[in-house]
């Protein structure tokens, strides 16, 4: 593993690998016996503001011996219309890794070729693979892991997450069923790439949750189309509510990678209920992370 650029390109092994090292990592937080990037600095690109995503990495580069240096679009000639070509031509030569988190899947992959060195997706408009992980960790934990487990996710079918999701299921194997409207389907063109018989697609949020081990969602909106509330409008019968979760199997859980918008896509009574394990799930970013980080820096 050179980069990691998507859920779609690792492996089933690598993925399973991750995990279990993200397990030693947190059971050996505060007494980490070797310091993988010690000496190193990494630089963490972000065009796209973050809570979770920025103080997990940040804290994580630290923990594991190195020094995270941010850079927003504005402190770099991004900003100002530099290619991502030359911005990672430069950073190739400085830092010894970088973090992106930004719109375009074709940026991180186009800053791995460029810069020769270590590079994480920490968030595009294509894929999330940071919060899969560690949502799989969480999975791990809580229900022992998801071999012979269904889930289910409610809510925008095409989004980074969803697209993530239905990677992780054809590399692992569980059943995932997703629930969305159809004007927010994968394409055919996608399923048929994905061929994973295991990922279903439905118009119906009470088929995908029936019998379900976890359920997950996600704002309804993701970043940048903020401006599109029209949209929200076919989400209605998509939320992650009391009555949905009913169909759910016994011993459920409910995953939100964060922020919630209560009423939307998720209830109060629903969020709160489950609070525990989706904060469970967002402290694992932390741990999923320090993973990754400590297998590029072993390259």
């Amino acid at each position: 593993m050179k980069h990691l650029l998507s859920i779609e390109e690792l492996t089933a092994t690598e993925i399973s690998t991750l995990i279990d090292n993200a397990v030693t990592l947190k059971a050996e937080r505060g007494y980490h016996s070797e310091q993988p990037l010690a000496g190193q600095t990494w630089g963490m690109i972000f065009t796209k503001s973050s809570t979770r995503t920025r103080v997990s990495f940040e804290v994580g580069v630290r923990e594991l011996g190195g020094f995270p240096m941010f850079l927003s679009k504005n402190d770099i000639q991004l900003g100002r219309g530099e290619p991502i070509k030359d911005t990672a031509r430069v950073l190739g030569r400085m830092v010894h890794g970088c973090i992106i988190r930004t719109f375009a899947q074709q940026d991180v992959v186009d800053f791995a070729e460029y810069s020769g060195i270590p590079t994480i997706n920490a968030l595009t408009d294509d894929e999330h693979p940071c919060q899969i992980l560690a949502d799989l960790l969480t999975v791990k934990e809580v229900l022992g892991g998801w071999e012979g487990k269904k889930i289910a996710f409610i809510g925008d079918g095409f989004s980074n997450m969803t697209i993530s999701w239905m990677w992780a299921a054809k590399k692992l194997g569980f059943e995932l069923a997703v629930a969305a409207p159809a004007a927010f389907q994968p394409t055919a063109e996608f399923l048929a790439k994905l061929d994973a018989p295991n990922v279903t697609v439905t118009t119906d949020p009470v088929l995908a949750a029936k019998g379900a081990h976890v359920i997950n969602t996600d704002v309804w909106l993701s970043m940048g189309q903020e401006d599109q509330k029209d949209k929200e409008e076919a989400f209605g019968p998509f939320q992650v509510n009391a009555a949905l979760l009913q169909n759910a199997a016994e011993g459920h859980v409910v995953l939100h990678c964060l922020p919630a918008y209560r009423g939307k896509e998720i209830t109060e009574e629903v969020l709160e209920k489950h609070a525990d394990v989706i904060f469970q799930e967002a402290e694992n970013r932390l741990h999923a992370q320090k993973a990754i980080l400590v297998a590029l820096a072993k390259r």
